[in-house]
């Protein structure tokens, strides 16, 4: 396997990128009711799995990832219209925020958070399928020249 890093690269990325993927998990759940949410925490996570790329190659963010980047994309913008549906169950307006308590937990979910998610996951989709495409790109020019 051909590394595409420095020693250095290499090990940071492996430290750093379970740092980075908690900290975007922090951002999107605290993003509901302060600052932060979906959209930065998308950046953050895209941001680690970029330093992983960059540090590992492509095939190995690949194979880490399990999933492609479009279909983060699909899953977001699914979740984003699904998150509108309780509100239209219940009467009232489209995007109107719905709430439940989970007791066991003491977590209070809700349409925010699901619509939080999906911006998260379209966001990182997006970035990483630009990212992947344009190291593609870099790595065929660099074939043929």
């Amino acid at each position: 396997m051909v590394r595409s890093g420095t020693l250095i690269l290499n090990v940071a990325a492996r430290l750093l990128l379970p740092l980075q993927l908690m900290f975007s998990l922090f951002l999107l759940l605290r993003g509901h009711d302060e600052p932060g949410g979906g959209f930065i925490a998308g950046l953050v996570a895209a941001g680690a799995f970029a330093l992983y790329l960059f540090a590992h190659g492509r095939r190995a963010m690949s194979e880490m990832l399990k999933v492609s980047p479009r279909d983060l994309v699909g899953m977001g913008l699914l979740l984003g219209v699904i998150s509108t549906l309780p509100a239209w169950w219940n009467g009232d307006p489209f995007f109107t925020a719905q709430w439940w308590t989970i007791p066991i937990i003491d977590f209070k979910a809700s349409t925010p958070l699901i619509f939080d998610i999906g911006v998260y996951l379209v966001v990182l989709g997006s970035v990483l399928t630009a990212i992947t495409a344009l190291v593609k790109t870099d790595h065929e020019d660099n074939a043929q020249g």
